[in-house]
C-alpha cells in the first residue's frame, strides 16, 4: 500500500510543476521513508550505526538537500521494493521448515476403562493408551497394541508412500493415520517424541552459523565503516582540489553510498543456508544447523554402522537347501512347527516365512515340546519328532548333517524321525536403497566409503562384497570403532571431511569423534539422536547421497552470491566515483544484485 501511494505521488509531482508539485514530493518522500528513518534512529539507539537503512538514510536526505527530491523517492521506494521482494523470497523458503510446525497435535484420545476423553497431550503419561482415529494425526510416540491401518509420513520421513502398520509396530507422532482406528500405549512423553525433537532442532538449526556466513557478518562489521568513510572523503576531497563541484562531488557520494550497501550479502548467504535446511527437512533429512550443512558439503568418506544402518537389522530366510525329494515348503513348513512355540528372532523369521503354513500350523498336535538355549528345538508334530537347529544339534541326536556352503547366512538345520530334511538359511539382509547408496556415493566423487560393524568379519565382508564398499571391517567393539574411524581419517585431504553413520548406542561415541554424525533417527536410538549432527528419519543409507548433494549446492550458490555481490557493488561503486551512476540507478543496481542473490538462493530449492 505505501509503495502504491509513494509511486503515484512521485508520478503526480513529475507530471504537475510549481511549488505544489514539491509539496506532493516531500509527502512522496515522507510516506515512504517514514518507517525506514524510524528503523535508522532505533538502530543508533542500540549501538548499530552503519546498517543499510542507515546508508539508505544518509542517501535519500542528502538527495532532498541538493534538490533531488524524486531521487530521494526513488531511493526509497527502490529499497522497499526491494525488500518487500526479499521478504517473499524469505516466505517462500521457510515453507517446507514452517511445515514441520505442524507436525505434532496438542490434543489426544486417551482411553481409559473403556471410555474416550480428549485431552491435552502433555497431560497424557507414559504407558497409557490413546485412541488415533482415522484422518487424525498421532500426537504421541507410541507402539500399535490394537488396528490394522496406513500412516503418512511423509512430514516427517519425506516418504510419500503410505506405510503399512499393525499390532507391535512403532509409530512416530507427526504421522497421519490414514485408514483404520489404531490404539496406541505411548512410549515417550509429550516433550520427548519424535516430532518435538524435530521442534526443537528446527528452533535452533539457524543459530549455528556456517563459517560463509560468520565471514559475511565480521565482513559487514568492517565493510560498511570503511566505506561510509570513503563517501565522506570523496564528498569533500574532490572539491577542495577544484576537480568537481560540491554538488556533483556529494551527488557520487551519495551513490557510492547507496551502491555499497551490503544487504545482498548479509541477506543472501544466511538465506542460502536456511533454504538449504528447509530442503533437506523436505526430504526427511534433519540438518542441526548451517555449520553442519556446510561441513558435510566437504564429505570425502562416509562410514557406515552394518545392522540398521546399511542392513534391515531382522533376519530373513535367504533361501532353504532340501534334501533330495524334499520341497522348500515341506522344509519351511517343518522348520516353523519346530519354532512356533519359541521367542527366539530366528524363530520368527522363519514363521513369518512359512506364513501361507499358518493354517496347518496351528492345528497341529503339539507334544513334548523340548528347547535347548543356543542350540535348537525338538517337539513331537501330529506324531513325528522335528528337530531344528544347529548342525551339532542335530549330530547329538544321531542325525548326519552333510557339509554346506552358507556363506555369512545363519543355518537351521532341520530333521524329522532321525531323516536330515534341509537346511533353512537367514541373514540380515541389506536394505533395499543401500547398494544404491553406495553407488550414488562413488558417482558424486566420495573417495572412499566403509563399513565398521560389531557383526562377524564374514558376515561384514559378505555384506560389504554385495552392497560395493571400499572397506569392510568386522568384530568391532565400540573402541575398535573409534580407532578404524582415526585411521580412515588418515586419508582424507586437507580440507575433506568424514561422515560417520550409525544408529546405535554402540555407534554414539563414533558419531561424536566424526566430522558429522548422521543418525538413523526413525528406528535408531535415542542417545544416537542426540549425538548426531544430521538425522535421517527414513532410516534410509539413500538419504545421505541426497543430503551431501543438497549440502554442496548450498555451499556453492553461497559461494556464487559472494563473489557475484562483491564484484558487481566494487564495479559500479567505481563507476560512481567517476560520476557515471546516476543515484537511482545506484540504489536499482543494490536492488537488483540483492535480488538476484535471492533467486539464485531458491536454487537450492529445486530438484
Amino acid at each position: 500500500m505505501i509503495l502504491a501511494v509513494g509511486a503515484v505521488l512521485l508520478i503526480l509531482g513529475e507530471i504537475l510543476s510549481g511549488p505544489f508539485a514539491k509539496i506532493i514530493l516531500l509527502v512522496a518522500f515522507l510516506i515512504v521513508a517514514f518507517d525506514v528513518l524510524v528503523e535508522a534512529v532505533k538502530n543508533i539507539r542500540r549501538g548499530e550505526v552503519f546498517g543499510e537503512s542507515f546508508l539508505m538514510t544518509i542517501a535519500g536526505i542528502g538527495a532532498v538537500c541538493i534538490d533531488e527530491i524524486p531521487e530521494g523517492v526513488l531511493v526509497f521506494l527502490l529499497y522497499r521494493l526491494g525488500e518487500y521482494l526479499q521478504d517473499k523470497a524469505v516466505a517462500s523458503s521457510r515453507k517446507s521448515i514452517s511445515a514441520l510446525l505442524d507436525v505434532r497435535p496438542d490434543r489426544a484420545n486417551l482411553v481409559q476403562n473403556g471410555q474416550i476423553t480428549e485431552v491435552d497431550a502433555r497431560t497424557v503419561e507414559v504407558g497409557a493408551t490413546i485412541l488415533v482415529r482415522p484422518g487424525e494425526k498421532v500426537p504421541l510416540d507410541g507402539v500399535i497394541r490394537e488396528g490394522v491401518s496406513q500412516l503418512d509420513t511423509s512430514a516427517l520421513t519425506g516418504e510419500s508412500m503410505p506405510r503399512d502398520v499393525s499390532v507391535g509396530q512403532n509409530v512416530m507422532a507427526g504421522c497421519i493415520n490414514l485408514s483404520g482406528a489404531l490404539e496406541l500405549q505411548v512410549e515417550k512423553a509429550f516433550g520427548e517424541s519424535t516430532a518435538s525433537k524435530i521442534l526443537e532442532m528446527v528452533e535452533h538449526a539457524s543459530e549455528k552459523k556456517a563459517p560463509s556466513e560468520k565471514f559475511i557478518t565480521r565482513f559487514a562489521r568492517v565493510y560498511t565503516p570503511i566505506v561510509v568513510a570513503a563517501a565522506a572523503l570523496l564528498a569533500v576531497i574532490p572539491p577542495l582540489a577544484g576537480l568537481l563541484t560540491w554538488e556533483s562531488a556529494i551527488y557520487s557520494a551519495l551513490c557510492f553510498l547507496a551502491i555499497s550497501c551490503p544487504c545482498s550479502l548479509v541477506i543472501s548467504v544466511p538465506l542460502s543456508f536456511f533454504a538449504g535446511i528447509g530442503r533437506a527437512s523436505r526430504e526427511g533429512i534433519l540438518v542441526k544447523g548451517g555449520n553442519y550443512l556446510d561441513t558435510l558439503a566437504r564429505a570425502e568418506i562416509v562410514a557406515f554402522d552394518k545392522t540398521g544402518t546399511l542392513t534391515a537389522g531382522h533376519f530373513t530366510v535367504a533361501r532353504c537347501v532340501t534334501a533330495p525329494g524334499v520341497s522348500q515348503e515341506t522344509l519351511l513348513e517343518l522348520a516353523a512347527l519346530a519354532e512356533a512355540r519359541s521367542t527366539h528372532p530366528l524363530a520368527q523369521s522363519i514363521l513369518a516365512a512359512a506364513e501361507g503354513s499358518s493354517q496347518r500350523i496351528a492345528s497341529a498336535v503339539m507334544e513334548d515340546y523340548q528347547e535347548r538355549p543356543g542350540h535348537g528345538v525338538s517337539v513331537t508334530a501330529d506324531g513325528r519328532r522335528i528337530l531344528a537347529g544347529k548342525a551339532d544339534f542335530l549330530l547329538d541326536n544321531g542325525v548326519s548333517v552333510p557339509a554346506l556352503e552358507i556363506g555369512a547366512a545363519t543355518a537351521v538345520y532341520v530333521a524329522v524321525d532321525g531323516a536330515y530334511q534341509g537346511a533353512v538359511l537367514l541373514r540380515d539382509a541389506p536394505k533395499a536403497d543401500a547398494k544404491k547408496a553406495i553407488h550414488d556415493l562413488k558417482a558424486m566423487g566420495i573417495r572412499e566409503t566403509a563399513m565398521l560393524s560389531g557383526d562377524s568379519l564374514q558376515a561384514a565382508e559378505e555384506i560389504g562384497r554385495e552392497l560395493g564398499l571400499d572397506t569392510a571391517i568386522g568384530q568391532l567393539l565400540p573402541g575398535d570403532k573409534l580407532h578404524e574411524l582415526e585411521h580412515l581419517r588418515n586419508h582424507l585431504t586437507q580440507k575433506g571431511k568424514l561422515v560417520y553413520a550409525g544408529d546405535g548406542i554402540n555407534d554414539t561415541p563414533v558419531l561424536a569423534a566424526a566430522d558429522i554424525g548422521v543418525a538413523m533417527g526413525g528406528l535408531g536410538a535415542d542417545a544416537a539422536i542426540e549425538t548426531a549432527d544430521v538425522i535421517i528419519m527414513g532410516d534410509e543409507p539413500s538419504k545421505i547421497p541426497a543430503g551431501i548433494r543438497i549440502a554442496r549446492r548450498t555451499r556453492r550458490i553461497a559461494t556464487e552470491n559472494i563473489v557475484f555481490s562483491i564484484c558487481f557493488k566494487v564495479a559500479v561503486m567505481l563507476l560512481s566515483v567517476l560520476g557515471m551512476v546516476e543515484l537511482w540507478a545506484a540504489v536499482f543496481a543494490d536492488v537488483g544484485v540483492c535480488m538476484i542473490c535471492v533467486l539464485n538462493t531458491l536454487r537450492v530449492n529445486l530438484k
